[in-house]
């Protein structure tokens, strides 16, 4: 079916359960229908709403930005010189605007490092930081009052382009705040450096600021000594909240942001290096719009080599996406988008009690079929007609984390794998086998590589090679079909399901949410072959 902006896109169905999360100061629904829209191999003036959205809709676009970069961000620069390097930037950046004006964009998101780049030290990166006047105390447009604060030359121009777009613009750049030595907090320099990202209205004014507050190894920047809890509000679709990149993995500012009942739609400015099998760009990102029935705007950075792509436009109920690893060509998504995104909300078990498959996860569930093995089970009634001996357990390095793992044999089958009291069930059915070693695998633990959070996973994974300790690298090929139920009893009420599928594309659960104290995820009819399923759940409270 032809989506608005020339991809194609599928609607996601209705899961048929409800889960309600605590510890955000309101109920908030988590569940994940992964998007199987795909924005690839289009121009940017190929993508584009078949009109100006009506009264229901308002009309998006993210760009995904292939920055210019200094040659050597460590060395010391002018202000002049900074200035012809991020004027490079801004001017693609205009471009886009303009592009995007045409097609009757009212909100446009560019990624975060976009304007300036990255691997700066905190002294290298001084001639790229524009001063930034607090919004709440300053009502100011730069387009309209150049001259009323100095060194503001990458905020005027962004100012501009708002007005001449006539949208709003969400981007990122770095700002200074000079600081007095009796701040306990100031640094030595006495100044503080932020990783900010800025909101201008369609008259150009600016709205609000959020300035990063879980950096990832920003040696140029400093941590905001309280959280930024930035939202904004807007004439055609309500109130926004707004992040960066790494901000997405933890509570603050990113899920506690959503107690504020009107924010309904995120825009995320991000600088995402890819990890598979359970972190790449575009899974992280649909996986928030479906967790919290909101509609997330994100921009990523393009470059390739750095595996940095991935960025989309997504609702609970569809996405627009692109991840391109292969052109070096930027890329701008467009897509009209639900004012008030329809939540995957439902009441009560809908599931026909004539659904022999469910009727069974149900039996399983309630430990009707199973029969106790060391670290996973095989049906007792099952176990002669599939041939099977218990499969061993193995332990094998997924996303720098020790998983327990077991293979995952035969045509069908029913495997449980445990750890530190989180228990992976695994209820699969194959129409054919394929040359490829699958696993079931389960970590429960702080993570401590690239960041301290603590994570409870469970995951069925193809695995690189034959072998077990292959289990856990990165693929982005396959072939293996499933039909399956993949289910834990998750201590925390934050689980994001996950579904990828062969060339990076993500595919939508047939039915998800909470059962007997479980959550669970199922899925048949595959697309194209399993990459990765996954429930990733997130203990913040343990981090």
């Amino acid at each position: 079916v032809p989506g608005e902006d020339g991809a194609n896109w599928r609607r996601r169905p209705m899961p048929r359960r409800s889960l309600v999360m605590s510890g955000a100061g309101r109920q908030l629904a988590l569940f994940l229908g992964i998007c199987s829209v795909a924005a690839l191999g289009l121009q940017a003036e190929e993508h584009y709403p078949a009109g100006h959205g009506g009264g229901a809709q308002y009309v998006a676009a993210v760009y995904e930005h292939r920055s210019i970069l200094s040659p050597d961000p460590l060395a010391l620069t002018s202000r002049t010189r900074a200035l012809e390097l991020m004027n490079q930037n801004l001017d693609i950046y205009e471009q886009q605007v303009m592009i995007a004006a045409q097609k009757g964009v009212q909100i446009i998101v560019f990624p975060e490092d976009g304007i300036h780049g990255f691997n700066f030290t905190r002294t290298s990166i001084y001639p790229f930081l524009d001063f930034m006047p607090s919004p709440h105390l300053n009502k100011w447009n730069p387009c309209l009052e150049p001259q009323r604060f100095s060194d503001t030359e990458v905020l005027q121009r962004l100012s501009c382009m708002a007005i001449n777009g006539q949208m709003f613009l969400v981007a990122n750049l770095g700002t200074k705040e000079p600081c007095h030595s009796s701040d306990p907090g100031c640094p030595n320099d006495g100044r503080y450096q932020f990783n900010t990202n800025v909101v201008f209205s369609s008259n150009g004014t600016l709205v609000t600021r959020y300035r990063k507050h879980n950096l990832y190894f920003e040696a140029a920047f400093d941590t905001p000594l309280e959280v930024d809890h930035s939202t904004f509000d807007t004439p055609f679709a309500g109130r926004f909240g707004i992040f960066t990149c790494f901000d997405i993995l933890f509570f603050e500012p990113a899920v506690s942001i959503l107690r504020d009942p009107e924010v309904k739609h995120i825009v995320y400015p991000t600088a995402w290096m890819n990890q598979l099998p359970l972190l790449a760009a575009i899974q992280i990102q649909s996986s928030f719009a479906i967790a919290f029935g909101i509609n997330f705007l994100a921009a990523n950075i393009h470059h390739p080599s750095l595996g940095m792509t991935g960025s989309g436009i997504h609702s609970p109920l569809k996405s627009f996406w692109h991840h391109d690893l292969e052109s070096p060509e930027g890329r701008l998504i467009i897509a009209q988008v639900a004012k008030n995104p329809p939540g995957l909300i439902s009441t009560g078990d809908t599931t026909s009690k004539m659904d022999v498959s469910h009727s069974k996860f149900l039996k399983i569930l309630a430990g009707d079929l199973h029969s106790e093995k060391d670290a996973q089970d095989i049906h007792c009634d099952g176990a002669s007609k599939w041939n099977m001996s218990a499969p061993p357990t193995f332990n094998s390095e997924m996303m720098y984390d020790n998983f327990t793992l077991v293979p995952v044999w035969g045509k069908e089958g029913y495997l449980r794998v445990c750890a530190n009291g989180l228990c992976c069930h695994l209820h699969y059915r194959r129409p054919s086998l394929s040359n490829e070693l699958y696993s079931l695998g389960v970590f429960d633990g702080l993570h401590t590589v690239h960041g301290t959070y603590y994570v409870q996973a469970c995951a069925l994974v193809k695995c690189g090679g034959l072998g077990f300790d292959t289990c856990g690298q990165e693929i982005t090929e396959a072939t293996g079909m499933f039909a399956f139920y993949l289910w834990g009893n998750f201590s925390t009420s934050y689980v994001f399901p996950m579904l990828l599928t062969s060339g990076m594309a993500l595919e939508t659960p047939d039915q998800l949410g909470w059962e007997n104290g479980h959550y669970f995820l199922r899925k048949s009819g595959l697309s194209s072959g399993l990459v990765t399923a996954a429930l990733y759940g997130r203990v913040y409270e343990r981090d």
